[in-house]
C-alpha cells in the first residue's frame, strides 16, 4: 500500500448493494492506494455498514476526511432512500455517524453522482447511468448536477421501470443476451428524452455490455464510483442542498 503523505488525503468509499469500496485520494483526485473492497453485510444494515467502512479505512492508511457514495437520495448527509439495502438507511444521518466512528469529517453523495463527477467532461448536457443491484442515473449540464432524477424508478417499458428491466435481478433472470437488448432500447429512450451529448455506462455490470454503441456513448471504469469522490470537497462543484456550515454534512 502507498503512503498518503499529501495534505488532505482523502477516504473515498463506494456503497453498494453487493459490495462495499474503499481507496484513498490525493488532492487532485489520484488515487494514493489500492481499492480494497468486502461483500455488502447481509441483511445491509446501517451498523454492519458502517463496521465495514471502519474496517476498510484501517487497510487504507492515513487520511484526514471521507466522500461516500451511497445507493439512494442523500441530502446534507441524511440517507432518503434506500430500495436496494435496508429500511433501516431511511431517514438516518449517515454522515455525523460515519464521522463519530472515523472522527474525520464526511460528506454523503449519491453514488451515481459521484460515478459521475469521476467521469464526465463538464462540457454540454452529460448523462451518467450506473448499472449495478439497480440503475443509478445522475444529470450534468455544463458541469453541474440536476438533482434527484432516480431515472432508475421512472416508468421504462412494460409498466416496469428501468430499474426493474435492466438491474441486476432482471440481468440473472433474462441473462446477457435479452438484457444488452433491453439496454439498446433504453438507449435509445434516453438519448430522445435527454439529448445528451454524452452518455456514461458504468457500474458493476457495465462489463456485460455486448452492444455497438453509439460514438457518444462511452463505457466507464467501475473506479470512477471512487475518484470522483474528491469532488465533493472541492469549493467549485456545484451541489445539491447549500452547506449548512457543518463539515459532516453532506450537500448532495
Amino acid at each position: 500500500m502507498i503512503e498518503a503523505n499529501e495534505t488532505s488525503p482523502t477516504l473515498s468509499v463506494d456503497i453498494g448493494g453487493s459490495g462495499v469500496k474503499a481507496m484513498v485520494l490525493d488532492e487532485a483526485g489520484n488515487p494514493l492506494t489500492e481499492r480494497s473492497r468486502v461483500t455488502t453485510p447481509q441483511p445491509p444494515k446501517p451498523d454492519a455498514i458502517i463496521e465495514a467502512i471502519a474496517q476498510l479505512a484501517a487497510e487504507q492508511g492515513q487520511f484526514k476526511r471521507v466522500s461516500v457514495g451511497f445507493p439512494g437520495v442523500v441530502t446534507n448527509g441524511i440517507t432518503k432512500t434506500a430500495v436496494n439495502l435496508d429500511p433501516d438507511w431511511i431517514g438516518l444521518d449517515l454522515a455525523t455517524k460515519l464521522s463519530e466512528k472515523l472522527d474525520k469529517p464526511v460528506r454523503v453523495a449519491n453514488d451515481a453522482d459521484v460515478q459521475g463527477y469521476g467521469a464526465i467532461s463538464g462540457k454540454g448536457v452529460e448523462l451518467v447511468i450506473t448499472l449495478g443491484t439497480g440503475f443509478g442515473s445522475a444529470l450534468f449540464v455544463e458541469g453541474k448536477l440536476v438533482p434527484n432524477i432516480e431515472l432508475g424508478h421512472h416508468k421504462f417499458r412494460k409498466k416496469d421501470t428501468y430499474e426493474e428491466q435492466l438491474g441486476r435481478a432482471a440481468l440473472k433472470k433474462i441473462g446477457k443476451k435479452k438484457w444488452n437488448s433491453r439496454l439498446k432500447k433504453a438507449i435509445a429512450s434516453l438519448e430522445h428524452l435527454f439529448n445528451y451529448d454524452c452518455l456514461y455506462l458504468g457500474g458493476g455490470e457495465a462489463k456485460r455490455i455486448n452492444l455497438e454503441l453509439p460514438p457518444n456513448v462511452k463505457i466507464v471504469p467501475n473506479v470512477n464510483g471512487l475518484l470522483g469522490g474528491i469532488a465533493l470537497w472541492q469549493v467549485d462543484v456545484p451541489r445539491r442542498n447549500k452547506s449548512n456550515g457543518n463539515d459532516q454534512g453532506s450537500n448532495e
